[in-house]
């Protein structure tokens, strides 16, 4: 690290600061501290790289790693220690290479010392082995996937960062064509994981072609792989949006070939969800036989369920994502007291799913405006309102309008003047008064 520092190569600097860190920071973590792909990390550390001189590159990085001033050949505008006491919330990453730097007792005149003091101490132990392809971009999935759930596609630039990294990481790693069947295989899954949740983003921001679009990448992904779990999946979600944009006769066939899908795969979970979205498909269209026919083989595929048996990708599947599905089914046949009943059971969700929250707390306040407890139906549109506020979602603001239209027939209703104020306030769309 010294020779790196002494030959102003922050690319070397990142390779030490890899190899003498206890633990061994792989080079798709830094990257990641680093808003950088494990490939950039790569190429800015090779042996014959040219030293990165961008500035602002270079502050960044150096404020990233916690590096102090005084080590640096370049200014700062800000010290370590002002970034320790900013308020900001700190990450384990970020603690560790605070620490790293004070640890190492360095200062400034230390530059040409070993910056670990003893050396081989702070080697020992094994070595993490670099992540692979498909581990990043689970990662990165997993990342996506967690703030969209939390927050809504909407709450910050998630469209354009991710298109970004599909271009210029993944679609790269695709066209490798050195890799073994295998782990392409499992590339093309991780693919396909990462493409639907481009897809969910797109539809929550009220882009409804791009996410076909993305859902169809997916879909192909899945298939390419041989997975046929991910593919009943990608027909779920095909499914789920059809219904969602008004297309019953659509969500019915992807729904079908969602269930013959996912019979192959054996997953019981996957079998109960692409049944109840059948359900629903026949019941936007008033076929309540086929609707309630769907709905039992919902319930026998959900007997056979057993939590954490699947891919982790399925996590969100439980009881509670079912009862949200048929409570759903059931009030669209018109049916709002046992709709009801599944949508209160449906906030039995887990934590980290705040826009599914939103979702569900509209959907009992749209279930007690069928049945015109107007009041009911006001407190919790009201509470869904607020959760609004935290979550940014086209759909969101597509449940809440529904509730708005639901409770119309009572628009001279004082409480629902007051609801339909805070929707406006909200930017939600409400009935015209009369």
């Amino acid at each position: 690290m010294s020779a790196a520092l002494k030959d102003r190569h922050f690319g070397w600097l990142f390779a030490a600061y890899r190899k003498e860190s206890n633990p061994h920071v792989s080079q798709a973590a830094l990257g990641r501290w680093l808003g950088l792909t494990q490939a950039q990390v790569s190429r800015l550390e090779a042996p014959g790289a040219r030293p990165p001189s961008n500035l602002v590159n270079l502050e960044r990085w150096a404020k990233a790693l916690q590096v102090p001033p005084a080590l640096l050949w370049f200014s700062v505008s800000h010290t370590v220690d002002e970034l320790a006491d900013s308020g900001d919330d700190i990450s384990l990453g970020c603690v560790q290479r605070r620490q790293f730097f004070r640890t190492a007792g360095v200062g400034a005149t230390a530059i040409g010392a070993s910056l670990l003091g003893a050396g081989p101490t702070a080697a020992a132990g094994p070595h993490k082995p670099r992540s692979t392809d498909v581990e990043i971009v689970r990662d990165m999935t997993a990342t996506f996937r967690r703030l969209d759930n939390r927050f809504g596609g909407g709450h910050s630039r998630a469209t354009t960062t991710i298109t970004n990294y599909l271009t210029s990481t993944v679609a790269p790693m695709l066209k490798d064509t050195t890799r073994k069947a295998a782990a392409r295989e499992e590339l093309l899954g991780a693919a396909a994981e990462l493409h639907q949740v481009a897809g969910w983003i797109a539809f929550d921001i009220g882009n409804a072609a791009e996410g076909q679009r993305r859902l169809r990448d997916a879909l192909k992904l899945s298939q390419d792989a041989g997975d046929d779990a991910l593919e009943a999946e990608m027909l779920a979600a095909m499914s789920h949006h059809a219904a969602f944009n008004g297309a019953p006769e659509v969500a019915v066939d992807m729904a079908l070939a969602a269930r013959r899908t996912s019979k192959r795969s054996g997953l019981a979970a996957l079998q109960a969800e692409a049944a109840v979205l059948e359900a629903h498909g026949h019941a936007l269209q008033r076929n309540s036989s086929a609707c309630f026919a769907a709905l039992r083989e919902a319930e026998r595929a959900f007997e056979r369920f057993s939590p954490g048996a699947g891919p982790a990708w399925l996590n969100y599947f439980d009881s509670a994502y079912l009862s949200a599905k048929f409570a759903h089914v059931f009030r669209d046949l018109g049916s709002a007291a046992e709709a009801e009943q599944f949508a209160r059971r449906a906030l039995g969700m887990d934590d980290g799913y705040e826009r599914g929250k939103l979702f569900n707390t509209a959907l009992l306040a749209s279930t007690l405006a069928d049945q015109g407890r107007v009041d009911e139906a006001c407190v919790e549109a009201t509470a869904a309102v607020r959760m609004s506020e935290q979550v940014r979602s086209i759909r969101g603001g597509a449940y809440l309008a529904d509730v708005g239209r639901r409770l119309s027939p009572y628009r001279a209703d004082r409480r629902v003047r007051a609801l339909y104020a805070q929707m406006d306030a909200a930017g939600v769309p409400t009935p015209v008064h009369r």
